[in-house]
């Protein structure tokens, strides 16, 4: 009988051992789980600095609470510059001749028609002249068929001779139309040629009104008729020309305002509004032309020009702080709440999550959201940090 009672009293002890083990287990699972908690809380607000009320005062330190802001979302668009192709034009001279004067420097505001430079050689005087000698043999065959024709209907002459006239009158026609439009080309009026006789000059007249972009040529050069003599732009169509990253391009579409800045108006703000939106990528990077139409002209805006802009994407009210407020370590943001004690002021540092940034404030997301009562710092935010960064090691409380 002995034997058995030992056996039971053994399962006994074995039994009360376990449940012994399991809550200890528990219990330190649970003190795990508080301290866990507390340092993750300790991580949010990291650290603290006090200063005086007088060196409150005297930093301006601003405090709040966080308020709603309507924030506008943005997507970042980068470009360019650039005017539609109808308003730039390349100048060239269409036949080989030098050049005798230029008219235009760069920067030159010009009309439709206006001369920019005047060109000379002997091929344009053997054009005109040739023009002029055949315009003379188009006289004489002009007659000569009047004169066969009459003889023709009076039965006096033959048809064969009336019909050989007529061929070569016609054939003369659209020589000389053909070296009168060639003429046109260069600028020059036929029927005042035929008045005046050839000319020694021909100007090179500008195809659209704008400004000169560039002078490519200098007295006494020959030029080639396909060379590039000058180049004028027309900027009153000046738009944007700017490039959308792919994970970003199902947020834009026409009608929304891009805002973007460019270096010859500093500080200013220009607005434009999208037009189009292309359908092809761009391969290096992977990106979309989008192009907006300029809305506040401001400054020298020329093709070419770097534009660093936002496409204005939505807007919606969420809780902000002026960027002032937010600093930035590492890869962490933190904001800074404070409290007055004893005539000292204690600023303890929480870590955010950056959301929009809109027209300097920045949206707040604070991990620990039960934070949100506080009164935060609007301002100063850069010196609170280098303060708190002095006292590492030895912090201020």
């Amino acid at each position: 009988m002995n034997k058995p009672i030992s056996i039971f009293k053994y399962i006994g002890i074995v039994l009360i051992t376990l449940a012994v083990s399991c809550q200890q287990k528990q219990n330190n699972q649970g003190r795990e789980t508080e301290n866990g908690k507390e340092n993750r809380i300790a991580d949010n607000q990291h650290h603290s600095v006090s200063l005086t009320q007088s060196q409150v005062e005297a930093l301006g330190i601003e405090m709040g609470k966080i308020p709603r802001k309507n924030l506008v979302s943005t997507i970042e668009a980068n470009g360019v510059l650039e005017v539609p192709p109808q308003n730039e034009a390349k100048v060239t001279a269409i036949i080989g001749a030098n050049v005798k004067s230029i008219q235009v420097i760069e920067g030159d505001q010009v009309k439709k028609g206006q001369a920019l430079a005047y060109i000379h050689h002997p091929d344009l005087i053997k054009l005109q002249t040739e023009y002029l000698h055949d315009w003379s043999q188009l006289k004489f065959l002009e007659k000569d068929l009047e004169r066969k024709k009459k003889l023709f209907e009076a039965e006096v002459g033959s048809g064969q001779d009336f019909q050989k006239v007529e061929s070569e009158y016609n054939a003369m026609e659209s020589k000389v139309k053909g070296l009168a439009s060639q003429l046109k080309l260069l600028g020059v009026n036929a029927q005042e040629i035929q008045k005046k006789g050839p000319v020694e000059t021909m100007a090179i007249s500008s195809p659209i009104a704008g400004y000169i972009k560039e002078v490519k040529i200098k007295t006494g050069q020959y030029v080639a008729p396909q060379d590039n003599m000058f180049e004028v732009v027309n900027i009153e169509h000046i738009h944007a020309d700017l490039m959308v990253f792919e994970k970003d391009v199902f947020k834009v579409k026409k009608g929304q305002k891009v805002r973007f800045r460019v270096e010859t108006a500093p500080g200013e703000d220009l607005m434009a509004e999208i037009y189009a939106v292309g359908k092809s990528f761009e391969q290096a990077p992977k990106a979309v032309h989008i192009h907006a139409e300029i809305e506040n002209k401001k400054g020298l805006l020329i093709p070419g020009m770097y534009v660093k802009g936002r496409v204005l994407v939505g807007e919606s009210q969420q809780m902000a702080l002026p960027e002032e407020a937010v600093v930035r370590e590492g890869e962490k943001y933190y904001v800074f709440s404070g409290e007055k004690k004893e005539g000292q002021w204690l600023f303890s540092r929480h870590e955010i999550l950056p959301g929009i940034r809109d027209n300097g404030w920045l949206e707040v997301n604070l991990i620990n959201p039960g934070d949100s009562s506080q009164n935060f710092v609007m301002n100063k935010a850069y010196y609170l940090l280098a303060e708190m960064k002095k006292g590492e090691g030895g912090h201020h409380h």
